[in-house]
């Protein structure tokens, strides 16, 4: 039984955030108790409660229940640079094992956890251990956001070849129009959906504003068994 996804991205920036939203909300809509969770957040604002990372602040949020900040982003850093350089920055050292700690915390208290990861497949947590190596620890099945724009079926092929090759579940992935002019979009389409073996679960247009709402209504649900 499937109780949680690992979002994870061709790069920075291709939606990650909106599609962790999306796809929770999508669980919500059939009645699920979701959470979300963003482990590692490196750019943040200092706040009268702390450091806080807006995105994890927004899957916060979009939580079916509260719960406390420092359970769904245990390592927030001010500098927005590689995880493992604003850890280091700070004195600290990412721990997957307590990563892991809190995720089973959320996931006692929901149906699904939705985990958004940081950056691309190979980002470093720290000198060992990357994001791949967290999903191989929570043993979750990955879905892999696709930022549409010119690169993309370079960064995306290569990016399904690295987490098959890791031994990681790939359930699925979302293409996410970031370059809203992007020449040849749907041809790009066509020829990932040709060479990604796994089904493509939306195309997510570009949103000036989105909300997880409008996301949800391009998202179908990954396989839940």
């Amino acid at each position: 039984m499937i109780n949680g996804f690992f979002i994870t991205g061709t790069d920075t920036g291709c939606g990650k955030t909106e599609i962790t939203l999306g796809l929770m909300q999508r669980l919500q809509n059939h009645g699920k108790i979701v959470l979300g969770m963003k482990p590692v957040a490196s750019g943040a604002a200092n706040t009268a409660e702390g450091l806080r990372n807006e995105d994890a602040t927004r899957i916060l949020a979009q939580g079916s229940i509260p719960v406390p900040y420092s359970t769904l982003n245990p390592y927030v850093y001010e500098p927005p640079i590689a995880p493992h350089l604003a850890a280091e920055q700070a004195g600290e050292k990412i721990d997957l094992g307590v990563i892991s700690n809190h995720y089973m915390s959320l996931l006692a208290q929901a149906d699904y956890v939705i985990i958004e990861g940081a950056g691309g497949w190979r980002v470093p947590f720290n000198r060992e251990q990357s994001v791949a190596d967290l999903v191989q620890m929570l043993n979750l099945p990955v879905i892999l956001v696709v930022g549409l724009r010119l690169g993309c079926i370079n960064h995306a092929l290569l990016s399904v070849e690295s987490i098959l090759a890791s031994g990681a579940r790939l359930a699925g992935w979302v293409a996410n129009v970031v370059e809203p002019d992007m020449l040849s979009r749907d041809e790009n389409i066509a020829t990932l959906r040709a060479a990604i073996s796994v089904p493509c679960l939306g195309v997510v247009p570009h949103i000036e504003h989105p909300s997880a709402k409008v996301v949800a209504e391009s998202l179908a649900l990954p396989p839940l068994s």
